[in-house]
């Protein structure tokens, strides 16, 4: 079986994580910049396999089974790491339990609709989320590094991170709300030719 591109790219954010996640445990600017340049290398990736995939016509079962695996293990590995460094705490954690139980959520509904052979195309507004949650959570891993360099009045990068953390937990409601309604509407639908 030949691999397209993409696919070596959706691979290779795999690849990442645990990369990624032993560079959160370096001292200092390391343990705050290459977490960060991994995060966003990877975050890239998530764009340019799918636009890679469109422009030459190499979408594939494989990418369609690895790419959504690979989005929610780079961003639950992140988020769980920022917890538990107390980067996000108190209430914050709201917010990353939104984010996470929303990818959990919409996996478990795409394979319920992929049953009935019905496809959920990421709306405009999921997209916009997904950028919004990959930019707050690169700006949270810069850590004390990224405070130094955005800091001006009140707000430090850990403060806009949080900012745009929320943000992106009330998109990822309103948009997840979206996709269980319509997987709700299928299911009783279905349970109503029986």
């Amino acid at each position: 079986m030949k691999i397209k591109i993409p696919n070596y790219l959706t691979i290779g954010r795999i690849v990442i994580v645990p990369i990624f996640v032993l560079a959160f445990y370096l001292p200092g600017f390391y343990g705050d910049i290459v977490p960060f340049i991994l995060f966003v290398l990877a975050s890239f990736t998530d764009f340019l396999d799918g636009l890679l995939a469109r422009m030459y016509k190499e979408e594939s079962k494989l990418g369609e089974l690895l790419d959504p695996i690979a989005d929610k293990i780079i961003v639950a590995a992140a988020l769980i790491l920022l917890v538990m460094d107390q980067t996000i705490k108190g209430f914050e954690v709201i917010a990353a339990i939104i984010i996470l139980t929303r990818e959990i959520l919409i996996s478990g509904l795409r394979e319920f609709l992929a049953v009935g052979k019905i496809s959920m195309p990421v709306s405009s507004l999921a997209k916009l989320k997904t950028f919004l949650q990959m930019f707050a959570i690169s700006i949270l891993l810069t850590g004390e590094t990224g405070n130094k360099i955005i800091n001006f009045q009140d707000y430090n990068a850990q403060t806009i991170g949080i900012i745009l953390l929320w943000l992106s937990a009330f998109l990822t409601l309103y948009t997840g709300y979206d996709y269980l309604r319509k997987g709700i509407d299928h299911a009783i639908s279905e349970d109503n030719k029986n």
